[in-house]
């Protein structure tokens, strides 16, 4: 529990996800030199159920009545009822431990709150010059095969994208790279614009995840779909794979960023339907 409880108030709990302490409980752990654990041991889940609550304009996760809080002791409020209830089923899915691997859109709602409100223009200039340097935009010479696959995903994107932009963006074959017409960093900034911390917050793990500012431009348009996009992002990888297997390393890495994937497009589908 974080700071004194006033009488008829319910104690705040403290959403750190981050593995360093463990959550609403203060307990420690003895360390044995040489011994360390690899990771930090995960909390045992402290609570029974998890509730959405209405709070003002926004809703909050309530862990058996008490609100939850982020690591830097904000409320944890959102403005989507139904990314409330979501957040709210991350939580009540724990088995006997919380594990933030699990729970992405806690995560990401922690990293709204706490690392890009008050900083929304900063989040949109990154994610604008994500843009002049887009995946979509760098081809492969050969083989046939794989300029074929990268055309045939890639350049529908980049239609649409002139349409919505009001400017094309160039390409370039190989990894040397091509200067971008500067409207288009503009373009990318207005129609950000109206994007809140949450949105942005997806746009961003989406464009990190695939290289492609563009791709999470169309995702949140609702041009293309989750698993469109994806696949979209990985005609290159899919490409190896035909050709030399799979490895499983990098298989478990994959699937891992695909659950983050699948959680920022939530986030995004919650604010077009509200």
């Amino acid at each position: 529990m974080t700071g004194p409880v006033k009488p008829g108030h319910p104690a705040p709990i403290r959403a750190d996800l981050g593995g360093e302490t463990p959550i609403g409980e203060a307990g420690t752990h003895e360390k044995v030199l040489g011994r360390e654990p690899l990771r930090p041991p995960l909390p045992k889940r402290f609570y029974t159920a998890a509730a959405v609550d209405e709070h003002g304009p926004s809703y909050r996760i309530l862990l058996d009545g008490r609100p939850v809080k982020t690591p830097k002791k904000q409320p944890l409020c959102v403005p989507h009822v139904a990314l409330a209830e979501a957040i709210a089923a991350e939580w009540m899915a724990q088995g006997t431990h919380v594990d933030p691997a699990t729970m992405p859109l806690t995560r990401m709602a922690n990293t709204a709150l706490d690392g890009v409100t008050g900083n929304e223009d900063g989040l949109r200039a990154d994610i604008a010059a994500f843009a002049m340097s887009d995946l979509l935009c760098y081809r492969a010479d050969g083989p046939d095969t794989l300029v074929s696959a990268q055309a045939a995903r890639w350049d529908p994107v980049l239609d649409w994208a002139a349409g919505r932009l009001g400017c094309r963006f160039r390409l370039a074959v190989g990894i040397m790279p091509v200067t971008q017409p500067e409207p288009a960093r503009g373009a990318m900034l207005a129609v950000l614009a109206p994007a809140c911390a949450f949105e942005l917050t997806a746009l961003h793990v989406v464009t990190t995840l695939t290289g492609s500012a563009l791709l999470a431009l169309a995702l949140a348009e609702r041009r293309l779909d989750a698993e469109a996009v994806w696949s979209a992002a990985h005609v290159d990888e899919d490409f190896q794979i035909a050709q030399w297997g799979w490895d499983a390393e990098a298989k478990g890495r994959r699937a891992h960023r695909w659950a983050e994937m699948q959680a920022a497009a939530r986030i995004l589908t919650f604010a077009a339907k509200s």
